[in-house]
């Protein structure tokens, strides 16, 4: 339970569905009581959709997913298809290659082998997803996860996110830093929804193979090394002790 679902508050977030994400976005899904994938939204190319970072002895390096993008200049992200099924052994045969000698390696590799090697994904969403549940899992996350679709949309930016945390019967939206580039705090507040604005600051060094530690790489890099102890180095856990996590804008409650 998360700071605000005390005094019968419901916290959500609404975020656009990555590929094996870093470990702030997981911390952001943990501190809420419900995560809406925003796959509504057009797909971007060279973005954080269908790729990630791995380190490897020579750097980071991009795992990177090929999708249909031919001729397809305003698809959203939830009708990006896959392209082909190379992926999936470059893919695994990268972690292996690069991980194998994680401490966790093993223990997390029952779990994610079969995603890649045997599931199969009807598109890029989908894949997102299935990642994005399974890492959830071995983190120890379990709020519930929901389609944008499955609510209705309407138009404008901020409309459409109050739009969806008012049906979701949220009190309290939490955003990403980024978006304070483009969201209308006052459209939250006429709401009587609150709106805050994540921290992803602070976060502790863990023990990381080759070279320089790297905050901004998949949360694999943090389960491969540390195991069930991943949760000491995320914010989650201390949510429901300590609000500081979260920077509260100048929207009132």
């Amino acid at each position: 339970m998360t700071v605000e679902s005390e005094g019968k508050k419901k916290v959500v977030a609404i975020v656009q569905s990555c590929y094996i994400p870093w470990k702030g976005y997981f911390d952001l899904i943990g501190s809420v009581d419900e995560f809406i994938i925003y796959d509504d939204m057009q797909y971007t190319r060279r973005d954080w959709r269908n790729r990630n970072l791995i380190k490897t002895p020579q750097g980071l390096s991009w795992l990177t997913l090929p999708v249909k993008v031919k001729g397809k200049y305003h698809q959203l992200i939830r009708e990006t298809e896959l392209e082909g099924d190379k992926w999936r052994t470059d893919h695994w045969k990268a972690l292996q290659q690069n991980y194998r000698r994680a401490p966790f390696f093993d223990e997390i590799a029952h779990t994610l082998e079969p995603l890649y090697l045997e599931r199969s994904y009807e598109n890029l969403s989908d894949l997102n997803r299935a990642m994005m549940e399974a890492l959830c899992l071995l983190l120890g996350i379990s709020t519930p996860m929901k389609w944008s679709w499955e609510y209705d949309l309407v138009e404008g930016k901020t409309e459409r996110l109050v739009g969806l945390s008012k049906q979701a019967g949220a009190t309290v939206y939490v955003s990403g830093p980024a978006a304070k580039d483009y969201i209308q705090p006052e459209l939250f507040a006429d709401a009587g929804i609150a709106l805050r604005f994540f921290d992803y600051s602070g976060y502790p060094e863990y023990p990381q193979q080759w070279g320089a530690f790297e905050h901004g790489v998949t949360a694999l890099d943090l389960l491969f090394n540390c195991g069930k102890d991943a949760r000491n180095y995320m914010k989650y856990p201390a949510i429901s002790q300590n609000a500081s996590f979260w920077k509260e804008t100048t929207a009132h409650e």
